[in-house]
Order: C-alpha cells, then sequence, then structure tokens
C-alpha cells in the first residue's frame, strides 16, 4: 500500500497521538498489540513513516476506523478557534436555543436529533443553522446538515456576556452535588508551594483542558447514546481559608 504525503502523515500521524492519550495506551502497550518494539513505535509516530497498511494495523488496534483518523486530522489541519468573538458570543447570550443548538451540534448531533432534543420542527432548525452561518460559527451543507467552525469545548471569555450571564447559575448548580457518585469527583487540596512549583502546577491544569477538548474532539463523531454530557471545574489560586488568617495573621 501507499504511503500518505508528508504534510497528510503528519497530521494523521499527530491524531493518533490523540487518540492514544485518549483511550490511555503508551507506545508499549500499541506496541506489543502490532508486533513492534516500543522504539519502532516511537521512530513510526517521531518520523511521522506510515503506511496505510500501518495505519490500518494501528486504528485497528485502537478500535477506530481510519475515516475517523483522517476526519480528526482534517479537523485538525481547519485549526478550529477554541474561543468565540464578542459579538458571536452576544448573539448566542440572546437566545438559549441558538446556544442549546450550537452546543449539540459541535458535540455530533445530526439536525434530526437537534430537533427531536430542543423540540423544533425542521423550519426552526434550518432558522438556527442560518443563524449560525452568519456568525461564522458553522459551515452549511447539503440535506439539512451543518459542520461546526469551532471546537466543541469552547473556551468562553471571561469577562464575555455568556459567563455575566450563566456564571453564577453554573457554579451554583454545578456545585450543588455531594459529588458522592461512582461517576462524581470533587479533589480540594491545600498546601504552601514555591512559585516554581505553583508555575508548573498552572501548566498542568492548562494541559489538562487541553486534553478535556482533545476528548471532545474525539468523540464527537459518537452516537449520543454513548456519550453523556460531562462538566469539569479547574480552578487554583493562591488562597489561605479566613479561619486561618484570623489565626496567623498573615494576609
Amino acid at each position: 500500500m501507499a504511503t500518505p504525503a508528508p504534510g497528510e502523515a503528519s497530521r494523521i500521524v499527530e491524531s493518533l497521538k490523540r487518540l492514544l492519550k485518549s483511550r490511555g495506551v503508551t507506545y508499549a502497550a500499541l506496541g506489543k498489540r502490532i508486533g513492534l518494539s516500543e522504539p519502532s513505535v516511537k521512530r513510526i509516530f517521531s518520523r511521522s513513516t506510515l503506511t496505510l497498511a500501518r495505519l490500518q494495523q494501528i486504528c485497528q488496534a485502537l478500535d477506530a476506523s481510519i475515516q475517523e483518523v483522517a476526519r480528526l486530522a482534517s479537523e485538525h489541519a481547519a485549526d478550529k478557534p477554541e474561543m468565540l468573538t464578542w459579538d458571536q458570543e452576544a448573539a448566542l447570550a440572546e437566545d438559549p436555543k441558538l446556544l442549546a443548538c450550537l452546543y449539540l451540534l459541535t458535540n455530533g448531533r445530526t439536525a434530526r436529533e437537534l430537533g427531536s432534543e430542543l423540540r423544533a420542527d425542521e423550519k426552526q432548525v434550518r432558522r438556527w443553522f442560518a443563524q449560525l452561518h452568519s456568525l461564522g460559527l458553522v459551515e452549511l451543507r447539503a440535506n439539512l446538515r451543518a459542520r461546526a467552525r469551532v471546537t466543541s469545548a469552547i473556551t468562553w471569555r471571561r469577562d464575555g456576556p455568556i459567563r455575566k450571564l450563566y456564571e453564577a447559575q453554573v457554579r451554583e448548580e454545578f456545585l450543588r452535588s455531594t459529588f458522592a457518585d461512582r461517576m462524581e469527583t470533587l479533589q480540594f487540596r491545600t498546601a504552601e508551594l514555591s512559585d516554581a512549583s505553583y508555575r508548573v502546577l498552572l501548566r498542568k491544569l492548562e494541559r489538562l483542558a487541553n486534553e478535556f477538548r482533545d476528548f471532545a474532539e474525539l468523540d464527537r463523531s459518537l452516537p449520543s447514546r454513548d456519550k453523556r454530557s460531562v462538566a469539569v471545574l479547574l480552578a487554583s489560586r493562591p488562597w489561605v481559608f479566613s479561619m486561618f488568617q484570623g489565626l496567623t495573621g498573615k494576609d
């Protein structure tokens, strides 16, 4: 079989790396599945030396299709923005149903699924698609299909219209849980760290946020029955509990 062109091969390899990360598969584990040593797998990924036969083998080992990997490579090349413009956010903030439409669309819903979940007929879905297209958020296609031009996990502006409108409600609803369910977690730690260690921690949190975005992109094409809506709250700041401040006199 032929070998993908250099630029295409690099994009495919990057998509495979993201797929490995989402599946929790190391180079060593992949090597065992496809009959190669870990150094050989590393060379394939570092040099982007990938034949179609090897690509098919890797995809089978990761329970993915070549079409899925190609789609990820194509979407990654399109460099979808993670943050919207102020005007785009303002338009979405004015219309909750339009915001919900974009959310479902970026998470892989078809027009029919979207209409069913939002209890809207085809005409209304067409209007939403037209609005999102005029805002530059989707690309319209034939047969009532639209492709999102933004990432699945949008980063809302800190002082933007969406956060101003919904942040207080989101915080209250999100933290209402006891976080005792098997699928829930709430980790809270306090300690004294050096500035150097704190900077490393912030970089790790940023990487984790990026991985969340990657998982969302990887799972975009999965059927809605195989997914659930997930929210992650990451927060860190220099802080001392008020009770301790009163005891120690520290600011």
